[in-house]
């Protein structure tokens, strides 16, 4: 049995959330046009006959501009140490940029396998493709070049295959039934924050939080109550819309996809809190434990 933890790595908005729950299967990270939406590592276990792969989500490596982007950064720089292989992964529709050599750069000194992943491949032409491989091809000695559509579920086969033959003979790290070391309470968190990113666009700030503060079985459904936390009044008003119009429509969409991974019917109390400079408290907390405030 092959076994192993691979890392997801590279700048904001490549796509590694997608594709991470395209291999699992099951939606374990949020996807957001927003950049920076991933803040946690998150693992998804991948299991069948030949292999357990562990793989590891996390942030897109950027240039920080306030301490919560610093942190975002650290999260996945222990990453990149932490894992037997690593992904590198690129979008197909942009143009090789500093941003990639400087990801690129961290990810050598490492000595660890690096397997280039091509993501969106869907947006270009075969030709096109052919010649955005032949630009990366000559960047470094990559273990292997994938091009991939994590939206289509296109030659994700391969990048495991791929995966399979450099990891070793090891262990089952996690029992075959698990598809994530995230607790329920997490993903329904991170539902809800996904879709007030999808609804408000650009006009939220990455500092807004979501926590679970109730979650109750009563009969066959579930009563859940969460706290969106933003740091400015300004927010809150944008969080909740005119004439409340906003947080239904937020409410509406979290409670299909938490009825869907929860597999029963819910009631959803939203409520929104200002806590000034919550941007600092959110990074003070990660820091020291609290793994997205309480929510594990």
């Amino acid at each position: 049995m092959k076994s192993g933890f691979v890392g997801l790595i590279g700048r904001p908005n490549v796509g590694k959330s997608t594709l991470i729950n395209t291999i699992i299967g099951e939606k374990i990270a949020i996807v957001s046009k927003k950049p920076q939406t991933t803040r946690n590592i998150i693992k998804g276990i991948y299991n069948d006959d030949e292999a357990q792969i562990v793989f590891v989500d996390t942030p897109g490596i950027h240039k920080p501009n306030h301490k919560l982007g610093t942190y975002l950064n650290k999260q996945a720089y222990y990453t990149i140490e932490d894992n037997d292989v690593l992904l590198f992964l690129i979008s197909a529709n942009e143009a090789w940029g500093r941003g990639d050599e400087f990801v690129l750069e961290r990810l050598k000194k490492t000595g660890k396998p690096i397997i280039l992943v091509i993501n969106k491949i869907d947006l270009l032409t075969k030709e096109e493709l052919y010649l955005k491989i032949d630009d990366v091809r000559n960047k470094y000695d990559f273990e292997a070049i994938v091009p991939v559509s994590a939206l289509r579920d296109d030659n994700i086969k391969r990048l495991l295959k791929v995966i399979k033959d450099i990891l070793n003979e090891g262990p089952l790290y996690y029992e075959k039934d698990e598809y994530t070391t995230k607790s329920v309470k997490f993903l329904i968190s991170e539902i809800v924050r996904e879709k007030i990113f999808d609804l408000t666009e650009k006009e939220i700030p990455h500092s807004v939080s979501c926590l679970v503060e109730g979650f109750e079985k009563s009969n066959n459904s579930y009563v859940i109550s969460i706290q969106i936390v933003v740091d400015r009044p300004a927010v809150k008003k944008i969080v909740v819309g005119s004439h409340g119009s906003m947080i239904k429509q937020i409410g509406i969409d979290s409670r299909k996809d938490i009825e869907a991974l929860l597999g029963s019917k819910i009631y959803l109390n939203l409520f929104v809190k200002v806590v000034p400079k919550w941007r600092d408290k959110e990074v003070y907390l990660q820091e020291f434990g609290y793994d997205d405030f309480k929510n594990e």
